[in-house]
């Protein structure tokens, strides 16, 4: 295993490089899973058991793939340390089952502040802060809708955008994220003040 270097002092992902050698008995090794519909419901329990929430998976790539892992504690927070710690364990847990077909690079990192926004739940708990939101398909000529997140109703997501509420169906997002702004700044700085006193 080769440990990729931190891009800096203040990084937040973790990368290593695995290479999975091919089995001589092919009878018995397991199934390679690529997607990441197949990945997810076997990594997240990994990440689980680990004192962690999946925040996200992402495979990319060709030949050499990178699945990217965002991932955060209970709380909200997660550390450089977190992350090392967690890339270990899954790590150790895609050697020992074998699951991913080649060489790939492991990326373990935080939400960060501007998170991406990929349950039902994140929009009721981020609800009055801006976010950026891109649908699958176009609701009235648009897909990218920019605004003020106004919570749920049901399972649909509730926004203000350019002074008109907007609804659409969660399962209409294709991506979420929310938008760094000062307000959002500042109730980082107080979680994490908050954390630092625990």
């Amino acid at each position: 295993m080769e440990r990729l270097p931190k891009s800096g002092p203040m990084a937040t992902a973790y990368s290593a490089v695995f290479g999975q050698e091919a089995r001589q008995d092919e009878e018995q090794e397991p199934p390679i899973l690529t997607a990441v519909s197949q990945l997810e419901p076997i990594l997240e329990p990994v990440v689980e058991a680990a004192g962690y929430r999946l925040v996200r998976l992402r495979l990319m790539g060709g030949k050499r793939k990178t699945l990217q892992v965002m991932a955060e504690r209970a709380d909200g927070t997660m550390t450089v340390e977190d992350c090392a710690d967690l890339s270990r364990a899954l790590s150790d847990f895609l050697d020992r089952e074998e699951v991913m077909d080649g060489e790939y690079v492991l990326e373990v990192s935080s939400p960060g502040i501007d998170r991406p926004l990929t349950r039902l739940a994140d929009f009721a708990r981020w609800s009055g802060h801006e976010a950026k939101i891109e649908l699958a398909a176009p609701l009235d000529g648009r897909k990218r809708f920019r605004g003020l997140l106004l919570g749920l109703d049901g399972s649909d997501v509730m926004i203000e955008a350019q002074g008109t509420r907007i609804r659409f169906p969660f399962r209409g997002v294709a991506e979420a994220k929310l938008v760094l702004t000062d307000r959002l700044i500042a109730e980082d700085l107080k979680a994490r003040s908050a954390h630092k006193e625990h």
